[in-house]
This record gives structure tokens, sequence and C-alpha cells, in this order.
């Protein structure tokens, strides 16, 4: 072994053990009573807040409509509602990633989740479908497209047929129109997790329904 390959290995080991020893401390202040714990909680709200801005920012082309503010307004809730989220989960913190790294993805979930409310906000929720090109194959031969067709009207039968309404109307507005799910979820009075078992039950359906027909 080179002596090269013996620094960058040990340069490894050191930034993982520093690594290791940041983590612990979040830990140890986030957990710890009284000013202690206000102070790394400020801390981590402020590294919280610019990464909601940065992805904010990201992603701000896709609303034009929103003025300056209306931005960081969701930078700022997005946030707090990540501190809330982390220390509600600080025993999850497996250590498999820096604290910081894994504090960091709270923050673009949540501003990410936000930003598709308030894109969708005032918008009506397609249940119906205003499409069925998604299924489609781009200049397809004149054998694909018989085979497409004859896919298509099982799918629609199926779908009308096997599905429950609620089936129907989750795996249309998610697969078909391309809601989003923290959308659909917020709009049914549900959960994210209720909604992809409810999209899995329904491929399944569906999977049989089509594979028994051919």
């Amino acid at each position: 072994m080179s002596t090269a390959t013996v620094s960058v290995e040990a340069m490894e080991e050191v930034t993982a053990v520093f690594a290791d020893e940041d983590s612990e401390a979040w830990l140890a202040a986030l957990s710890a009573p009284g000013p202690a714990r206000e102070a790394a909680c400020s801390r981590l709200h402020d590294l919280l807040l610019r990464a909601a801005r940065f992805e904010v920012k990201r992603r701000r082309a896709s609303l034009p409509h929103l003025r300056g503010d209306d931005f960081d307004d969701l930078a700022v809730q997005s946030a707090d509602d990540a501190l809330v989220a982390i220390l509600a989960k600080l025993d999850t913190f497996r250590g498999d990633s820096r604290f910081t790294t894994w504090a960091y993805k709270f923050a673009l979930l949540e501003a990410a989740v936000k930003l598709r409310r308030r894109a969708w906000q005032g918008r009506e929720v397609p249940l119906e479908p205003e499409t069925w090109n998604v299924f489609a194959t781009d200049n397809p031969s004149p054998e694909r497209r018989a085979e497409e067709s004859e896919l298509l009207r099982e799918l629609r039968v199926g779908i009308d047929e096997v599905l429950s309404p609620h089936q129907r109307e989750v795996l249309v507005a998610l697969a078909l129109n391309e809601v989003p799910i923290d959308v659909l979820a917020d709009r049914l009075n549900t959960t994210r997790g209720a909604l992809y078992k409810t999209l899995h039950d329904a491929r399944k359906k569906l999977r049989v329904h089509v594979g028994s027909e051919v």
C-alpha cells in the first residue's frame, strides 16, 4: 500500500470521526434542558431556513404568480415545520450521514411539499381522466398501435368496472392526471401512506384484469 493511499485513508477516518463528533454534539445539545437546547434549536432553525430558501429559490419558476415575500413566508414555514419534525424524530437518527445532512433533508421536503400545495391552491383536483395519451408510444407501428388500442380498452374497462370508486379516483388523479400525492392527501383528508396503499392495490387489480383478458 502506498503512502498516498495511507494518507487518503487516514484523512477519511479523521473526517468521519469529526463528523460523528459533530453529530453527537448536535444530538446532545438538542436533548439538553434549558438554554443549551434553545440555542441549539435556534442554530438548527437557521440551517433549516437556508435549506428551505434554497429549495424555494430552485422551484420558484413554477409559481410565477407569487411575490417575493410569499416565497420567504413559505421558506420560514418550511423551516418551522422541519424543526418540529426533527425534534420529534431525534431518536430515529442512526448516524448513516452527518446530522446536518439528515436535518437538511427535512427542510427540503417541507419546502417542496408546501410549494406543490401552493401551486395547486384554488385549482380543482381532476378525478376523471383528462387524457389517455400517457400510455401511448410515440410513432408506433401498426401492430404496436393495435396492441396499445386493445390495452387501453382493457384498462378503461378495468378502471370503470374492477376498481372501487376510491381506488379509481386515486389512480386517475395520481397516475393519469399527475396530481402531487401530498396535494391529493390534503384534498381527500387522508395520508400519503394510505394513498400509496390504495394506488398499489388498484394497480394490482388492473394487472390481474389485463392479464386475464390476454
